[in-house]
This record gives C-alpha cells, structure tokens and sequence, in this order.
C-alpha cells in the first residue's frame, strides 16, 4: 500500500525547502492536504513528483515548487480572503484554505467544478466557498479580495479581476513567456493602481480565456 504521507514528506524535503521555501504555514499546509485526492485517480501514483499534472483541455495542477514559491511571495495571513482562480480539482484552495481565513475557488469546467467539491468535502476543508463560471470574470460577489492567485500562467490579464482586489492588496501572475518560460510577478494594488514586482521564472499552460488578444491594424 502506497504511503502517502511519506510522499509528502519527501515532497518537502527534495522540492520545497531547497527553493528556500521556509515559511511555517506553507509548510504545514504542503504537509497536510493529502495531493493525492486532487489528481486525477489514474494518476495519484504521480501526485508527488515535481511537475504539472495534466487534467486536459490545457489544464493542470501546478507542480508543488510553483505553487509553494508563489505562496511564499504572497504571505497570506489567516485573516485574509482569498480568489484562486482555476482550481482545478481543488488542490490550491485546501493547501491556501489552511493559510487563510476563507477561500472562494472559480472554476470554469463543470465537472472540474463539481469533482473538486467532492474532493475539498473529502478533505475536511471547511473554509471554502466554489463558484462556478468564467475565469476572467472574477467571483465579484464574494469580493473585493486581499489575494487572488490564478492556477495557469496568462497571457492577457482581464481588468474585472484586478478590480476586484481590495486597495493594498496583491496577486500572484505567471505571465507567459515565449519557449514556455514565464515569470511569476506579484501585483501590489496601491491607489487603484496595480504594482508589478517579479518573483520568480516557471513555467505552465495559459488558462482558458487569458490567451493573446489579437492585434487589430489598419
């Protein structure tokens, strides 16, 4: 029988704390949420390997390093709101959901939608609210947020969603890069005004909807 938890253990040990990822709660979380009932089942062998899991249509789980680098950017407090935009399977929200005081989960693929409430109730997360509707629309009715995080990299990065960010608030964007490299930034919301600082380079697929607007000429 597979022992997950030592899985996780190693996860830690081998991907996360050498990106000198240190901070207590991120740790804890990556710790504690069980990866494994996040993927898909022909999958849980792979859980915890350091890369993207693919969910089809151009969806992923991002590979722990990532997600544990752009926590660690972000600081999330316990009494902050939280947007994770793209959730997937529900993998983000319940190791955010631990950080935080409350998530909302969009996630725009029905049964994605629906498979990661099964997987958040399974999982004992209780702090989590899922709507279900288009990813560059923002859930405004549970905001303005103190962080919106999006699982997939953008290359167009809609105004609905950084009007939803609360004045101080910031948000975590992998911008896509040209090879498939891009750069993780984080968007500090001061005076109405977003406030780009780089973070670090990774890499993922561009969420449905934020993809290259095409260029109009004359």
């Amino acid at each position: 029988m597979t022992d997950f938890g030592m899985r996780r253990t190693v996860m830690v040990d081998t991907q996360i704390r050498p990106s000198d990822v240190t901070k207590y709660p991120i740790i804890e979380a990556l710790l504690t949420v069980p990866r494994e009932l996040f993927v898909p089942d022909d999958k849980r062998e792979v859980a915890y390997m350091g890369e993207h899991i693919g969910l089809g249509g151009n969806r992923v789980v991002i590979d722990p390093r990532t997600l544990a680098k752009m926590l660690d950017a972000l600081d999330i407090h316990n009494d902050e709101l939280i947007l994770d935009i793209g959730s997937g399977l529900g993998y983000s929200a319940a190791v955010i959901a631990r950080m935080a005081e409350a998530v909302v989960v969009l996630e725009g693929d029905p049964s994605l939608a629906k498979q990661a409430q099964a997987n958040l109730v399974e999982a004992g997360v209780d702090n989590v609210v899922l709507q279900e509707g288009p990813l560059t629309e923002g859930a405004a009715r549970h905001g303005p947020y103190d962080v919106i995080t999006l699982q997939g990299a953008v290359a167009h990065l809609p105004q609905a969603l950084t009007d939803q960010l609360k004045d101080g608030g910031r948000m975590a964007v992998l911008f896509d890069g040209k090879g498939g490299l891009g750069q993780m930034r984080i968007g500090y919301k001061i005076d109405g005004r977003m406030n780009w600082r780089y973070a670090f380079d990774a890499g993922a697929p561009v969420l449905p909807g934020f993809e290259k607007r095409p260029e109009f000429r004359l």
